[in-house]
């Protein structure tokens, strides 16, 4: 009878735990799978079939990168219950707010029209045309947005964020060999030699795992989701889970490609699921799906991180528990940036597959100036008290930046003096 009252006290702390995390998951799961967007993808299908499997090793390392980054908007929203907009504004003064704002702006519309590009190039493969996906989504993503609460637009996007995982059976089908895996994968190496191609493709790996909206977009979803200041290891803990898929995902995106495309060129991952039906039409139809999940998610949280960031500057209601009427210019910032972005797509001849790799190098660039600005709130005992950054945090976060502009550095380098590298 003892042993039966310590197994059910035991059963009962692990519902209830579980119970409790799937009250408070989302923020940080949802950034960080919807990390993986269509212009996400179709860098690490290029990777993967420029590469094969030989830069697995450099994804593994962004994982506790992102979660280092992100896990601070958990602490700065629990604490503050302000966006990181707000924040901004409020401790370095208009001037960088304003600086922040706009460079979030024009890089986040930009990548909005990656995932655009993606999620109609995605259905083009199945005969849909372009015009008809783009006014479909905008319809849903608005529909998806107007219920008036957050917890409603928080479940439905986890839905499409399981979707983002269908990169793992569509590996997994196709056999690949583990010991190749592990053997060209997890030994840091160079393929090629240090040129400006690598850097180029480093580059948009770091751009695409660790992109600026997420971090306005989790601080403002922590706030809007009401997460306290006990809240914390919570989110934390849903983070550091999220971190963990968004590197499973990209992990078996390029074991499909670097499988089944090793050796060619390879501008998107539209193109790829193209040629892999070719070989395994069931491998490239959950390509295709993928790359179509993977914009939506991106265009929808893309596009909420901006109408909260500009509600927050402007004073408006800005928060999905309201209604339309009660939050008009925050669902009218929303609509605007999606069909504006969707138009690009629309025009003929537009350098689409550029302007998706182009992207993800110039959120890399932007990086370290919105890291520097949240590693000093962090460090701000004033506004964080006891939740402030630790010195490990400190010695983590700067590494990073100080990497990212050593990247970075070395990609102008080698674009400047092409031979330099070899």
């Amino acid at each position: 009878m003892d042993f039966l009252s310590k197994f059910y006290f035991n059963y009962s702390r692990i519902i209830k735990t579980i119970k409790i995390y799937l009250l408070l998951a989302g923020p940080g799961l949802i950034v960080m799978i919807a990390d993986n967007d269509a212009g996400g993808i179709t860098t690490y299908a290029a990777t993967g079939a420029k590469f094969g499997y030989n830069l697995i090793w450099f994804l593994v390392l962004l994982g506790p990168v992102a979660y280092f980054v992100q896990e601070m908007t958990v602490r700065l929203g629990a604490v503050t219950k302000h966006g990181h907009a707000e924040a901004i504004f409020s401790a370095f003064g208009s001037f960088w707010g304003w600086f922040s704002l706009l460079d979030l702006s024009i890089v986040n519309w930009l990548t909005m029209v990656t995932e655009f590009v993606g999620m109609t190039a995605a259905l083009s493969i199945f005969g849909v045309s372009p015009i008809i996906t783009v006014v479909i989504v905008i319809f849903v993503m608005l529909g998806i947005v107007m219920s008036g609460r957050y917890w409603t637009w928080e479940k439905i996007t986890m839905a499409f964020c399981l979707v983002n995982l269908i990169y793992i059976p569509a590996a997994i089908i196709i056999h690949p060999s583990v010991s190749d895996i592990l053997r060209a994968g997890i030994i840091p190496n160079f393929p090629g030699g240090f040129n400006g191609e690598l850097f180029f493709f480093l580059m948009a790996n770091i751009g695409t795992t660790i992109a600026p909206w997420m971090i306005f977009f989790q601080q403002s979803a922590v706030v809007d989701k009401q997460m306290k200041e006990k809240d914390i290891p919570w989110g934390k803990f849903d983070t550091f889970i999220g971190a963990i898929f968004t590197v499973i995902v990209a992990i078996f995106v390029i074991v499909v490609t670097g499988t089944l495309l090793y050796g060619m060129n390879i501008e998107s991952a539209a193109q790829a699921a193209q040629v892999i039906m070719g070989v395994h039409p069931l491998v490239g139809t959950l390509v295709a799906i993928g790359l179509f999940d993977a914009g939506f998610l991106g265009a929808i949280c893309i596009a909420l991180t901006n109408s909260w960031a500009f509600g927050e500057v402007f004073g408006w209601a800005h928060s999905l528990n309201y209604k339309v009427k009660e939050a008009f210019w925050f669902y009218v910032y929303y609509f605007i940036g999606l069909i504006t972005a969707g138009a690009v797509v629309l025009i003929p001849n537009a350098p689409l597959i550029l302007i998706t790799l182009f992207v993800q190098v110039v959120a890399v660039t932007l990086l370290p100036a919105a890291l520097i600005f949240l590693i000093i709130l962090l460090n701000s005992e004033e506004i964080m008290g006891k939740y402030k950054n630790t010195l490990f945090d400190n010695i983590a976060n700067i590494s990073i930046v100080v990497c990212i502009i050593i990247v970075s550095t070395l990609f102008g380098i080698s674009t400047l003096f092409p031979n330099l590298f070899g």
